[in-house]
């Protein structure tokens, strides 16, 4: 969403605002002047905006808005002075869009909450960062009240923080006589309150001196929720570098903490929805590109019921910040729509109404100040750079009036502004020299109702009950009954100081993946079982051969005691289930099978080397073989001392925590593109990372399509079931095998084994988990696991009476084959498809040749003579998209993922009209 010269010019004059001069020193009431606008008028745009809202106004308002005939009336005066270029036009029309916008019966308030700032003190975080990373003092800010509510309002001071401390991320409560507000202390980050007549300040979260807390809000039992560094998590695209945090909720005196979501990487900006809910926003990327995933989320104030509610699986919008429920409107939201890098937290003003969509744009109503320009899913890294005005902290009066800080051009202050979604725009408070943030009016709001809490602290478990596996568009396409198992996987986020990419594995999982094993599915797709509370949980289903249909690159969270319902795999948030009762619902949950033993990271020389120890070392040795051949080692890394490891990537080295750099030996000679920094993982795990297809650690953020990633597409397996030199797999070395592929390909099964985990973070989130209700359990601790001594099996060598096929003339080359198809007559012809869409065929003329390979792999022998009775006809090249989609309408051949240059945009497109269709299954081309 680029600029657009000629909107901008049409709107320049509903927004554009001068400066507000103020008067007064600090801590004493200060008069504002009135906005000036000295630019000429440049259209009728604005006329019409503003004759929108008046109409709007009285239709909704009526009575209570009294004046809207006379505004009327005036307007068409100003309309037919403008057109006549008299002077006063435009003077005219800014104190009539004054007097309309200021006499909305939604300011029925006569105080406004400001966060003023000396200009340039922006003081938010990154939009990779949350608040441990600014700086905690050096700040010119302030909480201020604006009274009355217009132009000419007066600033009081409601609270300074001394010694230049920052404040902010203010929230009132539903009394407005006290609010919530982040302030450090030189040490920490803590939530304070303070009455809004300026008494009663106090800090309210307890001081750890390991833990940041912030952005809080109120809850309507009374709690407060808040965001927390206490999940002792960090950003894994810094690789440690930056504090992660979750969100927490506590009593009104700061006790009773509980940690409520478990994710793994940053949960921002909570607030409460009518329905009692909270909605924030998390930033979450496994096996998927992180600069486009930080879907909207909902949630009860115990933490139970977590779900996405808008975005996710959605390259657009990257992120949507602030999030506010709308006044008597349960489905819609206004938000600050923005982008990843670039600016910070700041964009669009989006309406959005989640009963309409909840993906890409289908959801967005409209985009405030750009009510003329389509609103259409851009996939770009610095979405909203460009886009001007910026907004933050939207407070809505309704759907269709807010109070926004905003920013009108580059390097502008930032202001108070009333803007509606007719593009009007008025300064309330403005100063070149000042900005200003967070509007809250003060007044009572309507408390949304308490949900009962639903967890039982007595309990570390929680039950899921899936109602049919098969319902939504997880699945499509696959048959009833081919899923037989559910595999339940935990994710183990990295810690601060250690997390990101090619750690845990080459080029694949960003976290640890715990197995923890399987459930059954019913017949009727339904399954219900326990799982441990509190923890980041990824369920597969599985089919007859475990293997994975489809993957879940998210996780679900469930509290202690909790019973979670799911509609199906993938389903959408409005769906809900049929009315009947699952097969899994007659008896009780089942408990979860272990997987060859205790819940534990999965580590490759733990899981994957002995069966390669058994099956294959015997070969893959590291020793030249008779034929003179080096198969690749797949020994285990104690056995080969001097291996080397691959090196990391240029911000993987440079990122690494300084006091765990010495653990990656450096690159001897430095690598040119890549980083100084080598990881050593296992020279088994690395010769097998090619053979296995797995999404990468920044792969298509769209869901998958059923079977997209099934083991069998990978080239490992695919191998071995050939028949690969005589190996022969028993069910568990199978399974092990595809567990690894399923898993993205981890090679470490804890952090510490990569490096030592920093400032006793590992104790300190477990620490904080025993407190939630646990459960109990180390994930940095692999059980120990008793094994016999493995002795190689190596294959008798293959006999049998295969011989070369001998046949007369064969092969032949390219010359020949053009004079075979000419003797046999016309040898190519085109065939129209449909207009302007054809398909080139060549003869393929009739004949004998030798199908199969007497070497080769036991599927391909024996060899044998083949006879062609009757010439065919084939296509001379690949079936394209245009040609496919004749056929198939819907198909999407999407985009190859595998890239790194370009962070804009999904990918190489693959689904352009004259490329090859893919992937297509037998059954379809057939």
């Amino acid at each position: 969403m680029g600029v657009d010269p000629i909107k901008t010019g049409l709107v320049r004059i509903g927004w554009l605002a001068g400066a507000l001069l103020l008067t007064g020193g600090m801590g004493q009431q200060r008069a504002a002047t009135a906005p000036q606008q000295t630019e000429p008028p440049l259209s009728l745009q604005p006329l019409e905006n503003l004759e929108l809202a008046i109409r709007d106004l009285m239709e909704t308002f009526g009575e209570r808005y009294p004046s809207g005939q006379e505004y009327l009336h005036r307007l068409q005066t100003i309309r037919v002075v403008w057109r006549a270029g008299r002077p006063d036009a435009h003077r005219r029309f800014l104190q009539l869009r004054r007097e309309v916008l200021l006499a909305n019966p939604l300011l029925d308030f006569d105080r406004l909450i400001v966060l003023k700032r000396c200009r340039g003190q922006l003081a938010l975080p990154a939009n990779h960062q949350c608040n441990s990373c600014l700086k905690q003092t050096g700040y010119d800010n302030e909480i201020d009240i604006l009274s009355p509510v217009h132009p000419g309002g007066f600033l009081t001071t409601l609270f300074r923080p001394r010694g230049g401390f920052y404040v902010g991320e203010l929230d009132l409560h539903y009394d407005a006589d006290r609010l919530l507000f982040t302030m450090p202390n030189g040490r920490t980050w803590q939530i304070h309150e303070i009455r809004v007549d300026g008494t009663g300040l106090r800090q309210v979260s307890r001081e750890e001196p390991d833990v940041d807390n912030f952005d809080a809000c109120y809850l309507p039992d009374g709690g407060i929720v808040y965001a927390s560094t206490a999940s002792f998590t960090a950003v894994p695209c810094w690789h440690g570098r930056e504090r992660a945090c979750s969100l927490f909720r506590m009593n009104a005196d700061g006790s009773a903490v509980r940690q409520l979501c478990f994710d793994q990487d940053i949960d921002l900006h909570p607030s409460v929805l009518p329905s009692g809910q909270i909605v924030y926003s998390r930033w979450d990327y496994t096996g998927l590109m992180h600069i486009y995933a930080r879907p909207l989320m909902v949630m009860n104030p115990d933490g139970t019921g977590q779900r996405a509610i808008y975005g996710t699986n959605s390259y657009y919008p990257n992120a949507l910040y602030f999030p506010r429920a709308i006044p008597g409107q349960p489905h819609k939201l206004v938000a600050v729509l923005s982008g990843y890098h670039g600016v910070r937290r700041a964009g669009d003003l989006v309406v959005i109404d989640t009963s309409r969509g909840w993906h890409g744009a289908d959801g967005l109503l409209t985009r405030v100040t750009h009510r003329l320009e389509p609103i259409r899913p851009v996939i770009r890294d610095r979405l909203v750079d460009e886009n001007w005005p910026k907004f933050l902290h939207p407070y809505p009066l309704s759907d269709k009036y807010f109070l926004v800080s905003a920013q009108l051009r580059r390097n502008g202050s930032w202001g108070i502004y009333l803007v509606d979604v007719f593009d009007n725009m008025l300064a309330i408070q403005v100063d070149p020299r000042f900005d200003f943030f967070e509007p809250i009016p003060v007044k009572k709001t309507s408390k949304p109702p308490v949900i009962p809490s639903r967890v039982d602290l007595e309990r570390d478990d929680a039950v899921i009950y899936l109602h049919d596996i098969y319902r939504g568009p997880g699945l499509a396409g696959v048959p009833r009954g081919t899923v037989k198992r559910l595999r339940i996987v935990a994710y183990h986020f990295g810690f601060p100081g250690l997390a990101g990419p090619d750690k845990v594995g080459r080029a694949g999982p960003w976290e640890v993946m715990r197995i923890l094993g399987t459930v059954p599915v019913y017949e009727d797709g339904s399954a219900l079982f326990r799982v441990p509370a509190n923890t980041p949980l990824a369920v597969q289903p599985l089919d007859e051969e475990g293997k994975a249909l489809q993957l879940m690159r998210s996780w679900y969270t469930a509290m202690p005691g909790e019973t979670v319902s799911c509609v199906g795999c993938h389903e959408r948030p409005p769906d809900s289930p049929e009315v009947r009762t699952g097969l899994a619902a007659l008896g009780p949950p089942s408990e979860i099978e272990p997987w060859y033993g205790p819940p534990r990271g999965f580590d490759f020389e733990r899981e994957v080397q002995p069966v390669l120890d058994r099956k294959c070392v015997g070969c893959h040795n590291g020793q030249p073989q008779p034929d003179g051949r080096t198969p690749v080692d797949l020994r285990a890394r104690r056995f080969v001392p001097d291996y080397v490891g691959l090196p990391l990537s240029k911000l993987g080295a440079d990122r690494l925590d300084p006091e765990i750099v010495d653990r990656f030996p450096p690159c001897e000679p430095p690598h040119k593109l890549l980083g100084r920094r080598r990881m050593l993982y296992t020279p088994a795990y690395e010769a097998l990372i090619p053979f296995i297809r797995r999404v990468n650690i920044e792969d298509d953020v769209g869901m998958l399509v059923p079977a997209e990633y099934h083991a069998d597409t990978s080239e490992l397996i695919q191998m071995l079931r050939k028949g690969h030199h005589g190996v022969r797999l028993d069910r568990e070395a199978w399974d092990r095998l595809i567990t690894w592929i399923d898993l993205n390909g981890p090679c470490f099964g804890t952090w510490s084994q990569i490096a030592p985990v920093r400032c006793d973070a590992a104790r300190r989130r477990l620490q904080m988990l025993r407190r939630s209700g646990g459960p109990e359990d180390d994930p940095e601790r692999l059980p120990e696991v008793q094994r016999e001594p493995i002795t190689p099996i190596v294959p008798p060598p293959e006999t049998g009476s295969a011989r070369p096929v001998r046949l007369d003339g064969w092969p032949f080359d390219r010359g020949e084959a053009r004079w075979r198809q000419r003797a046999a007559g016309s040898w190519k012809k085109r065939i129209e498809l449909a207009e302007g869409i054809t398909l080139e065929l060549v003869r393929v003329p009739a004949g004998r040749f030798v199908m199969g390979e007497w070497r080769g792999e036991p599927d391909e022998r024996p060899a044998a003579v083949v006879t062609i009775e009757n010439d065919f006809w084939m296509s001379a090249c690949e079936i394209t998209n245009e040609q496919f989609r004749l056929f198939d309408p819907g198909h999407d051949s999407r985009v190859f993922t595998k890239r790194s240059l370009d962070e804009n945009g999904p990918g190489v497109a693959m689904n352009q009209p004259k490329q090859p269709v893919v992937p297509v299954s037998w059954q379809q081309a057939m």
